[in-house]
């Protein structure tokens, strides 16, 4: 365990990504259950009111800890073509999920609720509308590629698939090719 640098009782030098970065370690080490205010603040060597100027309250550092994870998520580059784009997405989140899958979880229990949780949400509505996908359709379609694929990650990483690798990645590919074509159709339609 990282010991804190001393700060005494204030705030001094203290940022969010500070107390974003040690919720998820507590969490990773202890699991999501010894997430509390004072186990962070301790953590980093304040007191627990230091925090609710970061977070708010214990229920702000779990939106702190769905932030954190899709932080990790990979930039968009519009530069490439929404096929490439939407793989790329897809393989950052199987990465996420394996290098947290215990609380990959979460973020399928909590909203997204801070601009950075949000961005790779409008990302793929931005691959989407790049594809030529009609705006009704949009949110819709985001969604279920999120679920679907946040479901094959986290079945993945939890252990859930008993395959071998390759098959695990024909799963994948098959789940890429059956959007693709899904996003294609409604390109078409629009």
């Amino acid at each position: 365990m990282k010991t804190p640098a001393p700060r005494g009782r204030g705030t001094r030098g203290l940022t969010r990504d500070e107390v974003l970065d040690a919720t998820l370690e507590l969490a990773e080490e202890r699991g999501l259950h010894a997430v509390s205010m004072r186990a962070v603040a301790d953590r980093l060597g304040v007191t627990p009111m230091a925090l609710y100027r970061y977070v708010g309250d214990k229920q702000g550092l779990l939106d702190g800890l769905v932030e954190r994870l899709l932080r990790e998520m990979p930039d968009d580059d519009p530069a490439l073509p929404w096929q490439d784009r939407l793989r790329a997405f897809g393989v950052g989140v199987r990465q996420v999920a394996r290098r947290h899958p215990e609380l990959f979880l979460l973020l399928f229990t909590r909203p997204t609720v801070t601009p950075e949780a949000r961005r790779p949400r409008h990302a793929v509505q931005a691959m989407l509308r790049d594809a030529g996908v009609p705006e009704e359709i949009v949110r819709p379609l985001q969604r279920l590629l999120d679920t679907v694929g946040m479901g094959l990650a986290a079945s993945e990483a939890g252990g859930r698939f008993t395959a071998a690798p390759q098959e695990i990645d024909h799963l994948y590919a098959l789940a890429e090719d059956l959007f693709i074509t899904a996003i294609e159709r409604y390109a078409a339609r629009g």
